[in-house]
């Protein structure tokens, strides 16, 4: 999830240049919340459309946003090289065998969903890379769909590249728990845990930081 707005407010030096919320961003869904939070760490606009009212603001939300990019482009990076070996090599060993349809399946999956979180991870770092805030403004004040896609922009890249490592990770706790080997159901045990708790702190976390959010803004 991406988080521009924390730990810093912008303040607007010159009154005379800024821009009111326009009507079109004022009332939003459940849905368009939900892509604020997971975009831009509010369930609104109001803060990301005070940092357009200021070039220095402006750059530190594009650079915090190409920072993110970029990681999200080196880790789909890494799955899709992990997941072609898996595809295309057989298990070194018989009590591990990814080769079964249910996990094989998965891997490839994983595969795909890294081909396309690389697409859009790149498509969206061209696109913040050449745009400027007078142009992203007048995109925003359009409202609906122009808002849809510009908050997808930022939340598709992160959500191709979350599934592909949820895809691999089933992959190889079905492999694991379909061993014959004890202690291979063993590890695999204790990393379904190690995986569920981390799961359930994030999501708890977040949940947490959505409803303070919107004690806030209420």
């Amino acid at each position: 999830m991406a988080s521009f707005y924390s730990t810093q407010s912008y303040a607007i030096t010159d009154l005379r240049t800024f821009e009111p919320l326009p009507e079109a961003l004022r009332s939003t869904s459940l849905v368009m919340r939900v892509l604020c939070f997971l975009a831009l760490g509010r369930p609104n606009l109001d803060d990301h459309w005070r940092s357009l009212q200021s070039e220095q603001a402006f750059e530190t939300v594009r650079s915090r946003l190409c920072s993110i990019l970029t990681s999200t482009i080196a880790t789909a990076s890494v799955l899709l090289a992990i997941s072609g070996v898996f595809v295309s090599t057989g298990s070194p060993v018989s009590y591990f065998d990814y080769t079964s349809p249910v996990p094989y399946c998965l891997l490839f999956i994983s595969l795909m969903l890294a081909m396309i979180a690389m697409l859009t991870s790149g498509s969206s770092m061209i696109r913040w890379l050449h745009t400027d805030r007078h142009w992203t403004q007048e995109q925003l004040k359009q409202g609906n769909y122009f808002v849809l896609s510009y908050l997808l922009s930022i939340v598709t890249p992160i959500f191709f590249v979350a599934s592909s490592l949820h895809c691999f990770i089933f992959a190889m706790l079905i492999a694991g728990f379909s061993s014959q080997s004890m202690i291979c159901r063993a590890v695999t045990a204790l990393w379904l845990v190690a995986y569920a708790v981390n799961v359930g702190t994030i999501l708890m976390e977040a949940m947490w930081k959505y409803a303070t959010s919107l004690n806030h803004v209420g």
